[in-house]
């Protein structure tokens, strides 16, 4: 796996805090969160349901906003961004994969992929050209013209990888990107990640329950009742 060299950083957030509204009560589920991840790291965070790691992963993706702190993505304060302008950091740094695809069903797997591309303002033919390499890097060669529901579950979640990988990002988060799939499977999507982070550089945040998957990562952090730290997990 690819070792960061301490002065590229990617996304950094300090003292990151967020509460939710439940009633007249607050809920706090993130403390005082700070965390550094630089260019080619592989990192885990790790937790029970409801800890908050799909909450902290949006607020590093800039698709949420914290109650107390700051996130900044390749030196940028996201509080200091309109949304616009956050939206054109997330599509030219950040890739996102989700447990399930979030592919859109009426497009091809070539569409699909293509799409963050056309929202970039790349013409269509290099923006296919493009999908079309990273497809077969993935193993869907074959599949260019397939629509998701012609597409088994593990291939469905490599064109969402592809997909999030298409613009170069400088980092991809995960949430729980092999979740829905058998063991099998999952060991072949994570592989493939991990290739990618090699012949990329791309930093790459997984949030998982999967401890296996998680010892594979060159960190592993565990959020426990809003506090993230690192942690080494028994074997």
């Amino acid at each position: 796996m690819n070792k960061s060299s301490g002065t590229d950083m990617i996304i950094q957030c300090r003292d990151l805090e967020r509460q939710f509204d439940e009633g007249r009560l607050k809920v706090s589920v993130l403390s005082g969160v700070n965390l550094s991840v630089h260019a080619g790291e592989t990192l885990a965070i790790v937790g029970t349901s409801g800890s908050g790691k799909s909450t902290l992963l949006q607020l590093l993706g800039g698709l949420d906003i914290p109650t107390r702190g700051e996130v900044w993505v390749c030196g940028q304060s996201m509080a200091k961004l309109s949304d616009a302008a956050r939206g054109r950091l997330r599509n030219q740094h950040l890739g996102f994969v989700y447990q399930f695809h979030h592919l859109l069903p009426e497009f091809t797997a070539l569409e699909n992929v293509a799409m963050p591309l056309l929202i970039r303002g790349t013409s269509p033919q290099q923006a296919s050209t493009a999908a079309t390499e990273l497809l077969s890097a993935v193993g869907l060669g074959e599949r260019l013209d397939h629509k998701p529901g012609e597409l088994s579950g593990g291939e469905r979640q490599r064109a969402a990888i592809a997909r999030a990988l298409i613009t170069r990002p400088s980092a991809v988060l995960a949430d729980e990107p092999t979740g829905n799939l058998d063991q099998t499977r999952a060991q072949e999507v994570l592989n493939l990640m991990l290739d990618l982070n090699q012949q990329r550089g791309t930093a790459l945040i997984i949030v998982t329950h999967d401890l296996r998957l998680a010892a594979r990562m060159d960190r592993i952090l565990t959020l426990e009742q809003g506090i993230l730290q690192e942690k080494a997990l028994a074997s």
